[in-house]
């Protein structure tokens, strides 16, 4: 999760909310890929951290099959990034703050619980919750400020 973390400081400084995340491989302990928000500086809606991420790593062993990798990002998956994580199989997933505006990973519904989909990774959220949760309410409240 610090790494998340670290990923999550990159984006704060180029002014992008601050969410960070980290694809491992469970059977060596590298990491594969990280990533973390872009969507202001690409004014692309679908750049969030982890949707980075799981490109970076398909693209990094030329498969869209992330068996045996676990998932660290800093705010809990929103339902585009839940459907993600389910399509590229990754086996786990550990968050940080829960988001109750748009968290699909028990906040409003659990997507990754879901067995009608053919996938259901592990799940383990509030890791570092108050250094995760911080990052963003000092960020929102900087904006705020700036107003």
């Amino acid at each position: 999760m610090d790494l998340a973390i670290a990923e999550a400081k990159k984006a704060e400084t180029r002014r992008e909310v601050p969410i960070g995340c980290v694809i491992v491989d469970n059977t060596t302990g590298e990491v594969i890929s990280t990533g973390s928000n872009e969507r202001e500086e690409t004014q692309n809606a679908i750049k969030h951290a982890e949707i980075i991420a799981i490109e970076a790593a398909c693209e990094k062993i030329s498969s869209w099959r992330l068996e045996h990798t676990s998932l660290f990002v800093t705010l809990e998956p929103c339902p585009m990034c839940a459907g993600a994580i389910i399509n590229s199989r990754i086996e786990e997933v550990i968050f940080g703050a829960s988001d109750p505006k748009a968290g699909s990973v028990g906040s409003i519904n659990n997507l990754l619980a879901e067995t009608a989909y053919n996938h259901q990774p592990e799940v383990l959220g509030g890791v570092k919750a108050e250094e995760t949760g911080d990052l963003l309410r000092n960020f929102f409240r900087e904006i705020r400020r700036k107003k």
